[in-house]
């Protein structure tokens, strides 16, 4: 697998990872139980995407004085092109976590913890993923079209149902733990499981919260096999994929509660979702003959989100004057 990644640069990525996850879960409280206030939520929403243009800055003034500047304007480039693809599929994943929160009834206090551990097993699972993707299309180069194929069929799949709801009550996996496990009616604090006397012996209970966390995991499971292939339409270099993975991931929990109390005004955002995974799934199936240089992809993706946006937002405003009337 060639990539630009030298020792020196991963470990300098590792370190401003390892860095910024102490500081989040130790030093702003975030093993403690409370509710994350919309100000906390903007204000770590900031952080994380400063952090990771100085890293696209850092990288690029790296690569400028070590390869020069044609490798260095490229590689800055694929990175904040997967950073934004990467971020606008990831806002699918809020949908989720609200339908999975509601769903488990999960108070606003306990849901960043359940989010922790989804942020980190995401990370884990992720990085296993990208470098097996990554070492698959560097021995097989037809993996792109089977990547490309599926993209397009999920995307198809995902504009033909963006309106239909899940119903979790039917959901195997869910049906499974509670007929295998001793699961309590209420939540505990911040405890996934509890010890309870029965007959004079301890029994494990699974409390609500844990149902929610493998839920949880499990769509992050799911939303990997959409996003990974994806980014491998812009760069198939382990370095960059990884790296803008990870950079969009860590800020995921922090949009997650910023979107939280808005997300239903984004009706239609499901919809652009679908088009850009589409249209990245159309450029892998036509790699080897039609070349989309990866800036008109950025402003690609940038465009259909943006302006899903704003129809989703105009059309809750033309709702809401009608029903004033």
């Amino acid at each position: 697998m060639e990539s630009i990644g030298s020792v020196g640069m991963w470990a300098g990525f590792a370190a401003v990872v390892l860095v910024m996850l102490a500081i989040d879960l130790f030093v702003v409280g975030g093993g403690k139980e409370h509710k994350v206030s919309l100000k906390e939520a903007g204000i770590w929403s900031v952080v994380w995407v400063s952090v990771s243009m100085l890293f696209a800055a850092a990288l690029w003034w790296h690569l400028d004085g070590s390869m020069g500047r044609e490798v260095a304007n490229a590689k800055a480039l694929e990175f904040v092109t997967g950073y934004v693809i990467e971020k606008a599929l990831a806002v699918d994943n809020v949908f989720i976590w609200l339908m999975l929160f509601s769903y488990f009834a999960v108070p606003p206090e306990l849901q960043k913890r359940v989010l922790i551990y989804g942020v980190l097993g995401a990370i884990v699972m992720r990085t296993g993923m990208i470098f097996a993707g990554a070492w698959l299309i560097s021995q097989f180069h037809w993996v792109l079209y089977l990547f490309g194929a599926f993209l397009l069929i999920t995307g198809i799949k995902m504009f033909w149902f963006a309106e239909h709801a899940a119903d979790l009550e039917k959901n195997p996996l869910l049906k499974w733990l509670r007929g295998h496990m001793k699961i309590t009616t209420t939540f505990h604090h911040e405890h996934f499981f509890i010890h309870k006397e029965e007959g004079g012996k301890l029994v494990r209970y699974a409390t609500p919260l844990f149902l929610a966390l493998v839920l949880v995991e499990v769509s992050d499971v799911i939303f990997a096999v959409d996003s990974i292939p994806a980014i491998f339409a812009i760069t198939t270099d382990p370095f960059i994929v990884l790296t803008s993975n990870v950079f969009a991931i860590l800020g995921l929990r922090a949009m997650y509660f910023l979107l939280a109390d808005f997300a239903h005004r984004f009706s239609l955002l499901k919809y652009g979702l679908a088009v850009v995974l589409m249209f990245i799934g159309g450029k892998m199936l036509v790699v080897d003959w039609v070349k989309i240089p990866v800036g008109i992809s950025l402003g690609v993706v940038a465009l259909v989100i943006a302006t899903s946006v704003i129809l989703s937002l105009r059309k809750e405003r033309l709702e809401t004057a009608s029903a004033e009337r």
